[in-house]
């Protein structure tokens, strides 16, 4: 069994059909994370949603273009996104610890050692739950890509994760390009053939798609770690996984 996992949540995932943020949902991840953390698996989460609930929160129905108004709508929703996790984790006893990152941070060494020595306290603490997402007040190329994926899997490297967990809406790596067809339920190298079926972009309120998992799944690869994409909308799917259940697509490219 794994103990360290970095565990990647889509906005998407985060939000409901109205494009409100689905606290519901939030409260379920709490809750298994709780349950993780007790079979002494140390979670660190990669969260996306501080756009979508920006959005709410301003009142917006369409996902902005400009990229001031993205900032904006990060900086509003990222503590209405941080409280939410707060309220749900504070029922299992355990605190939030946010932190923001950007390549940059990534890229500089000192940087990336402080990061490091940060998040390894916080896990062996046991009662924190880093909670980590892209600083999109100032990384707006990252906005306009919706990079928490690629961000999730220099996480995992970073932190020697035993697994990435990367949970959206989707079941996982299809064999039809549209998302349709059956689940592949392991990858263990990513070829052309394999690129050709990833799908597009997602909606108003998400940007990602299947090619920034495939490219995290390369990511974490680099950093010695399996990468598992699956649904997030199944119930207790982080449980099941940790029973060593196989569900959605594991990618295991490791020489």
């Amino acid at each position: 069994m794994a103990k360290r996992w970095v565990i990647k949540l889509g906005s998407g995932l985060l939000t409901r059909k109205d494009g409100k943020v689905d606290r519901v949902q939030i409260g379920r991840i709490a809750d298994q994370v709780a349950k993780l953390m007790k079979k002494d698996i140390q979670v660190v989460i990669v969260t996306s949603g501080a756009v979508a609930a920006g959005m709410t929160a301003m009142g917006l129905e369409k996902r902005p273009k400009e990229a001031r108004e993205l900032q904006a709508c990060a900086t509003v929703g990222q503590p209405e996104l941080m409280s939410e996790y707060g309220k749900h984790f504070r029922r299992h006893k355990l605190l939030g610890a946010q932190m923001l990152l950007t390549y940059w941070d990534l890229d500089s060494r000192a940087c990336t050692r402080n990061a490091q020595a940060t998040l390894d306290l916080l896990l062996t603490r046991k009662r924190f739950v880093p909670i980590i997402n892209e600083d999109d007040a100032i990384a707006d190329e990252e906005i306009k890509v919706g990079d928490n994926d690629r961000l999730s899997a220099h996480v995992a490297a970073l932190v020697g994760a035993d697994l990435l967990v990367i949970l959206s809406g989707i079941d996982g790596l299809m064999t039809k390009a549209d998302g349709t067809g059956t689940l592949i339920p392991s990858v263990r190298k990513i070829d052309d053939s394999v690129r050709a079926l990833a799908g597009g972009a997602g909606s108003e309120r998400n940007v990602g798609g299947m090619v920034t998992k495939l490219q995290a799944a390369e990511i974490a690869a680099e950093g010695k770690v399996d990468t598992v994409i699956a649904s997030g909308r199944r119930p207790d799917i982080l449980l099941e996984l940790a029973a060593g259940k196989k569900i959605g697509t594991r990618f295991s490219l490791r020489k």
